[in-house]
């Protein structure tokens, strides 16, 4: 995970990916995978998903359900 810091400006950072894969759930429960092609396009690397995913899952942001979706769990 990168976090801001004199190498990494915020926009490089993991934290800056994090509100824009909410915002791809925004609709409703994704794939991983569906979730990850869409994501793509505002990755450096593979890794930097895997590092949102897990940030957003360790803040309980985020969730699966059995058929292998992923969904919100914020409250508004």
């Amino acid at each position: 995970m990168q976090l801001p810091n004199k190498l990494y400006s915020y926009e490089e950072s993991t934290l800056a990916l994090l509100p824009r894969v909410l915002n791809e759930m925004r609709n409703g429960p994704v794939s991983v995978g569906e979730l990850y092609l869409s994501m793509k396009r505002n990755l450096k690397d593979p890794t930097d998903f895997l590092s949102a995913m897990d940030c957003l899952y360790a803040l309980r942001a985020i969730d699966m359900n059995d058929d292998g979706e992923v969904f919100i769990c914020l409250r508004k």
